[in-house]
């Protein structure tokens, strides 16, 4: 499997030009742990997401045979508009085309 190298996720048309990110709570620089590119946010490492989960994979979560330990990050947005405070959650990571 494949990973890319650059992690890209789109912001909502509704936030503005100014806002924090977050990855797993924990906030992010831009400059350092990403970059704006037009309405993007590009990230210089892989984003991971675990995807869906399968039938067998479900199966097992259900009997409690095994739970699922992939690694999964959020991608958080929080903004100001008119004095209010605005939160995008569970962003979509993609790879960098």
């Amino acid at each position: 499997m494949e990973v890319p190298d650059r992690t890209r996720v789109d912001l909502p048309p509704h936030v503005p030009d100014t806002f924090e990110v977050f990855v797993n709570g924990v906030r992010q620089a831009r400059g350092v742990d990403y970059e704006v590119l037009g309405r993007s946010l590009v990230f210089p490492r892989p984003v991971a997401q675990e995807g869906k989960l399968g039938f067998w994979r479900w199966l097992a979560m259900w009997l409690g045979i095994a739970g699922t330990y992939r690694r999964h990050e959020n991608v958080d947005v929080v903004f100001e508009v008119g004095g209010r405070r605005g939160v995008v959650t569970g962003l979509t990571p993609r790879p960098l085309d």
